[in-house]
């Protein structure tokens, strides 16, 4: 009977000592960690920006807490295009822009972010996560100290506003256009001035004549930066982004030194972003094409002989940018490969199925 009781006894104190630590989660305290993230975009820019909060809510959240990420847009913590190196320096621990942006530092970073007459954003998402991409883009951005991620695809892009017309490609000759990546350097070559400006920064320029084109992404974000006010003549199709991809990119140090389910976090609520962001575009841009046709705007398709003489000269251009190092020739290499492939199929199923529906 004795024994009874004094085990009855054992057994009450170590369930309520059990209870005590459920009861208690403070007792082992977890480590917290506070980030920074700088975009290239206004604050709250539709879509990017919200993307870019998005990964820092669904952090939080994900994290029980754990993990807390300050967001600043454009100049609000660093100019929009040096968030790649503030990164690096460790200055933020978080980065969102387009890989195409850091070109002077390595021309393969312009493959991950658009191909002129490439992938879209199928074929991209493809060939990132099932096709060997991801691992090449982990690889190179190692080298900087980073870890990427896409994070905020826009689907195919239009061609861009223009103040005059474009018949033949002797018209880009000394025009003034805002576009960057391959898509710039295929322009530059067909005899244009090409800039690269912050989004803040594109429609003055526009306005007031100191460019004479530019290019952004599609009529959902082209409305909010209000480029039909500027100009009147915008163009399809987007031949020169044809699948963009926006990244994050995280301090490669600060990452690592997460813990792994923090790492998984962070990497999970980048797929959500980035799939958010595609469907944000894909949802939104009928309606605001609907819209700026109403502000006196000619939807025009750049004439055949155009595309025809820019599908040459991009496939110069990759070649040369491939020739620029030994990474971008490895990346060009497989991203041609893959193509391919995905082309052959794609004739039988998204080709075959288009044509049928637009018969």
């Amino acid at each position: 009977m004795e024994r009874r009781r004094f085990l009855a006894k054992a057994g009450a104190v170590t369930a309520a000592g059990a209870a005590a630590i459920l009861d208690a989660p403070n007792v082992i305290a977890q480590p917290r960690y506070r980030w920074r993230m700088a975009t290239s975009w206004p604050p709250k820019f539709h879509p990017p920006g919200i993307a870019a909060e998005m990964l820092a809510k669904l952090a939080e959240q994900m994290s029980g807490g754990r993990l807390h990420i300050d967001v600043y847009g454009a100049g609000e913590l660093v100019p929009a295009f040096e968030n790649f190196e503030a990164c690096r320096q460790g200055t933020i621990q978080v980065g969102h822009s387009a890989a195409y942006y850091w070109a002077g530092k390595e021309p393969a970073t312009q493959w991950f972010t658009a191909v002129p007459f490439g992938l879209n954003t199928q074929g991209t998402q493809a060939w990132l996560v099932s096709g060997g991409g991801q691992k090449l883009y982990d690889e190179l951005y190692s080298g900087f100290g980073l870890v990427p991620r896409r994070g905020g695809p826009t689907g195919v892009q239009m061609g861009g506003w223009f103040r005059k017309k474009i018949e033949t490609t002797a018209d880009f000759k000394g025009l003034k256009m805002r576009i960057p990546g391959l898509g710039g350097k295929v322009v530059a070559k067909a005899g244009g001035t090409v800039t690269l400006l912050p989004v803040g920064d594109i429609f003055p320029s526009l306005e007031r004549g100191v460019i004479d084109a530019t290019e952004w992404v599609g009529p959902l974000q082209d409305e909010r930066a209000g480029f039909h006010k500027a100009a009147k003549l915008y163009y399809y199709p987007g031949w020169h982004e044809p699948g963009t991809a926006g990244e994050f990119f995280f301090n490669k140090k600060a990452y690592d030194s997460l813990p792994v389910d923090i790492q998984r976090v962070l990497d999970a609520a980048a797929q959500v972003a980035d799939v958010w962001s595609l469907a944000e575009h894909e949802a939104g841009n009928a309606g605001a094409l609907e819209r700026i046709l109403k502000h006196g705007v000619q939807l025009i398709r750049f004439p055949d002989g155009v595309l025809r003489d820019f599908r040459k000269l991009s496939e110069d251009v990759l070649r040369e940018e491939a020739d620029k190092s030994q990474f971008a020739k490895k990346v060009h290499e497989h991203y041609e490969k893959f193509k391919k492939q995905w082309l052959e199929y794609s004739n039988l199923s998204e080709r075959a199925y288009y044509h049928m529906m637009f018969a």
